[in-house]
């Protein structure tokens, strides 16, 4: 059974945009370095590398290498390195999440619904 916490978290995730999800995503890895959780780090930044989609080319590949470089530093227990690429990765996304969200948002560059769907 479900405590009121834990069933909110559910119902969150279940009524979630595939975008958001990348976020929350992002904010476990980020959450698990700033309390050394090697495994739960390890499990959110692989989660978002085993999304990613390769029919995207360039983006999804620098996406790889910037999610191998986290994993790498989490494994050596360099968190704050990890940490910070995480940050700047996931405040990108919330940038993309607010223009998606706001009718009156300027046109997305080139290559932000690719970088969307690498995800």
């Amino acid at each position: 059974m479900y405590s009121g916490s834990q069933e909110y978290r559910r119902q969150e995730v279940l009524s979630a945009t595939p975008l958001h999800l990348v976020i929350m995503a992002y904010d476990l890895a980020i959450r698990a370095c700033d309390q050394k959780d090697i495994a739960t780090a390890l499990n959110a930044v692989s989660a978002l590398r085993d999304a990613l989609d390769f029919e995207y080319g360039e983006i999804a590949n620098n996406l790889l290498s910037l999610y191998q470089w986290c994993l790498d530093c989490i494994r050596k227990q360099e968190f704050e390195s990890a940490k910070h690429t995480l940050v700047d990765l996931r405040e990108a996304w919330i940038t993309i999440e607010k223009q998606l969200n706001t009718r009156t948002a300027p046109a997305l560059q080139p290559g932000t619904l690719a970088a969307l769907r690498a995800v």
